[in-house]
């Protein structure tokens, strides 16, 4: 699938989930609303994340694990990588992924998954929006620029610079520059750093929870697998165990 074509499926997809074609998602919410069971747990740096889309009951079920390990605006970008697996993608079922590469070399679907990312994450008219023309026309773009817009769609670094790089807007030298000392370059700015910062262990979004309590109910786990899928949810079990609610 080639980025016009990417492009226009995440358009799409904006519009299917009324969503406006220039503002940021808050994705957690869209998870929510569009029953995609999503958990956030820390795993090893080099996995970004996995998407899972299986029919059970004759109905399609969809789930998510996001590294969160990795920063809060990768894990957005991971996110939307993954929206294109369970949404986009032809006969899928399962992936393990490593985002944010935008190898062409590398696993097609992959690639395809890290473009449609970066245009929903970062639409076209919304960059374009907040790009001061004389950086248009020069061709140089600031970090303050870069800095408001990734904070704004609360995107990963290296999804905007590859926006910016495939607009023609940044060199690889720039890409290179603005890729470094991201920390550094937001508080000297006045940002707060916790976009560029690991978050959200063992957060669910999701029936999760109460698929295992239907199942629990129906005789179909046992209570002891009931309460250790409770367990990874980060409750206390003991609470219920002991009767003190």
């Amino acid at each position: 699938m080639n980025n016009l074509l990417l492009k226009k499926e995440a358009a799409k997809f904006r519009a299917e989930n009324g969503l406006n074609g220039n503002d940021p998602i808050r994705l957690k919410s869209l998870l929510q609303k569009i029953n995609v069971i999503s958990v956030f747990a820390p795993l090893s740096e080099s996995f970004s994340g996995m998407a899972i889309k299986a029919a059970v009951n004759n109905q399609i079920s969809r789930f998510v694990l996001i590294n969160s390990r990795q920063s809060l605006g990768k894990q957005h970008f991971t996110i939307c990588h993954e929206l294109y697996h369970l949404y986009i993608q032809p006969a899928f079922n399962s992936q393990v992924c490593i985002t944010g590469r935008f190898d062409k070399r590398a696993d097609k679907n992959e690639y395809n998954a890290d473009v449609f990312a970066s245009y929903l994450l970062l639409p076209t008219e919304g960059l374009l929006e907040f790009l001061p023309e004389d950086e248009i026309r020069q061709k140089r773009i600031s970090l303050k620029t870069i800095l408001f817009i990734e904070n704004f769609y609360s995107s990963s670094r290296r999804a905007l610079l590859y926006r910016l790089k495939m607009l023609g807007l940044i060199t690889s030298e720039q890409y290179d520059s603005f890729i470094i000392h991201v920390k550094r370059g937001a508080l000297e700015n006045g940002y707060q750093t916790t976009l560029y910062e690991p978050g959200n262990d063992n957060v669910v979004v999701g029936n999760y929870g109460s698929l295992a309590k239907t199942l629990f109910d129906k005789e179909k786990i046992s209570q002891s697998h009931y309460y250790s899928l409770l367990t990874d949810l980060g409750i206390d079990t003991r609470l219920l165990k002991d009767g003190a609610l």
